[in-house]
């Protein structure tokens, strides 16, 4: 069976597939990023309300009670933001390999993506604000989709070859 070649750059269908698709998870973490920072309320609230000898503070006296109360909320913002940086970095070093035929490079996206599918999880079960929880889920589909292609049968007779010079994704 032949290999379905997407590009001029040699590389099957699957292979770009699966490059665009971590992409779209960059993407979508910076819309999460954009909304941790214009929802931080939201956010604070929703974990407040999680809790319940915060809740009658919240319920009484309001959001302002809960940001100026002794229990400080969470930072939402700032490790949204240096998540989204790390994680966006280390893809896309990762994704410059893995295009060139490294192997090894997608082991590694491969435990990237488990490891955010599985904190992603963990994000859903802290019952965030519904938006969240929608980016969340379509973030978990994005990194199924992503380990599909990851894993394709192009996609392993391409990695079988001899790695080419460093190109960009």
């Amino acid at each position: 069976m032949a290999e379905d070649v997407a590009d001029c750059s040699g590389r099957p269908s699957s292979v770009t597939r699966a490059i665009w698709m971590h992409w779209l998870l960059v993407l979508l973490g910076l819309v999460a990023v954009v909304l941790a920072v214009v929802l931080n309320d939201e956010l604070i609230r929703s974990w407040a309300e999680g809790r319940p000898d915060l809740r009658r503070v919240l319920e009484t006296q309001g959001l302002q009670a809960i940001k100026d109360g002794a229990v400080r909320p969470p930072a939402f913002v700032a490790p949204a933001i240096t998540l989204f940086v790390v994680v966006g970095l280390l893809m896309w070093m990762l994704l410059v390999f893995f295009a060139n035929g490294n192997n090894w490079a997608r082991l590694c996206l491969t435990a990237l993506l488990f490891f955010t599918a599985v904190t992603t999880v963990a994000g859903i079960r802290t019952d965030p604000p519904g938006v969240f929880v929608v980016l969340s889920v379509a973030s978990l589909v994005l990194e199924v989709v992503a380990v599909a292609y990851l894993w394709h049968p192009d996609t392993n007779r391409f990695l079988r070859r001899v790695p080419q010079p460093l190109t960009s994704p």
